[in-house]
């Protein structure tokens, strides 16, 4: 499309290049969106940090999208007060994965009790199970399966090997992409007089509710007893472990790699960033954000940075950090501050003999 319909389906206004006299290359074809380093001139980029702003000047990109503080650039801009959430419609504007046609594919296995809504896609050898309930407009692509008693919202997108156990819920417009099982057994045994283990029954559903995306081979235990819930618009990276009856509230974003114990249960707007691990039972609070390679053993307060292993306050444990680097430097230096003072204690004992 021409760069200044682009613009309009984005809401936002053109302008010139800082090298053009009234020329805002409004005209110019866009064929797609790539970054910086590899846009072509047909294709339009992103700068969403000011400070990288000196690199445009070594793209070849015939336009690029940066907010109205951005001044100077050699290509036209698409202004925009969020550049990164405009390169992401812009994107999607230009390439959308193929959808599967509505319809039940011979080779799938639904049972006769399970309720299918209008326009659900499920492909071949996807299951779904006695008593599922599958909303409108919900794909389900080939080798998804939906256990019994289970309830799938309308516009989900379960991708090949995705699991959903039984009497789970997800809610409308969630996403799980490859290999992804809700609802899995929690970790639960009981250790009996001669060492060996029970199994204690994880009763207790996941719950996943709307607009959650879960990326892939990741796990949501369900509960012993109670419930395991992510909550509205949480996104959950690949390779995550969430266990048994924890709570993930509101607009969090874990990342890849990271494992929070039983019965943790974050609030609004936490961050973790990969591979922190949560002790479980304990609380992180609204807007807490954790450093990646962190290991929380308590509670976190509310909009804390922190870090570490233990973690605490991050600004402290960067100092901590590069103050441990030097740690042989310093004891030698404590050593010989040492000897010293034992030298100048000697020779005033033996001035007041």
């Amino acid at each position: 499309m021409k760069l200044k319909d682009l613009a309009q389906q984005l809401g936002c206004a053109l302008r010139a290049a800082s090298s053009a006299i009234a020329d805002d290359g409004g005209d110019l074809e866009i064929s797609g969106v790539a970054g910086m380093e590899h846009a072509g001139p047909s294709q339009i980029t992103f700068l969403a940090n000011p400070k990288y702003a000196h690199k445009v000047k070594d793209t070849a990109a015939g336009a690029i999208i940066a907010s109205a503080s951005v001044s100077g650039l050699p290509i036209p801009v698409v202004v925009s007060e969020n550049p990164y959430v405009d390169f992401a419609r812009a994107l999607a504007l230009f390439y959308q994965p193929p959808r599967p046609a509505a319809g039940i594919h011979p080779a799938a296995v639904v049972a006769p009790t399970a309720e299918i809504g209008e326009g659900v896609s499920i492909g071949a050898c996807a299951v779904v199970g006695e008593r599922a309930r599958i909303g409108r407009g919900t794909i389900l692509h080939p080798l998804a399966v939906v256990y019994e008693g289970a309830v799938v919202g309308e516009d989900c997108i379960l991708h090949s090997h995705t699991t959903v156990r039984e009497f789970c819920t997800l809610g409308n417009r969630v996403i799980l992409q490859n290999g992804v099982v809700v609802g899995g057994d929690g970790f639960g045994f009981a250790k009996r007089k001669d060492g060996t283990h029970m199994k204690i029954v994880q009763s207790g559903p996941t719950i996943i509710e709307d607009d959650v995306e879960i990326q892939t081979l990741s796990s949501v235990d369900r509960a012993t007893v109670g419930e395991t819930r992510v909550r509205r618009g949480a996104k959950i990276d690949s390779l995550v472990q969430v266990g048994h009856a924890c709570e993930v509230g509101e607009d969090n974003i874990i990342c890849s790699q990271t494992g929070l114990a039983g019965s943790t249960i974050l609030k609004k707007n936490v961050l973790l960033a990969g591979q922190v691990g949560v002790s479980g039972h304990l609380t992180i609070h609204e807007n807490a954000i954790v450093y990646a390679q962190s290991g929380i053993g308590g509670d976190v307060a509310a909009g804390s940075v922190i870090s570490g292993s233990p973690a605490f306050e991050a600004g402290q444990w960067r100092r901590c950090i590069t103050t441990y680097q030097r740690l042989p430097e310093i004891q030698k230096t404590v050593r010989q501050l040492e000897k010293r003072i034992q030298e100048l204690e000697s020779k005033l004992e033996k001035q007041h003999e």
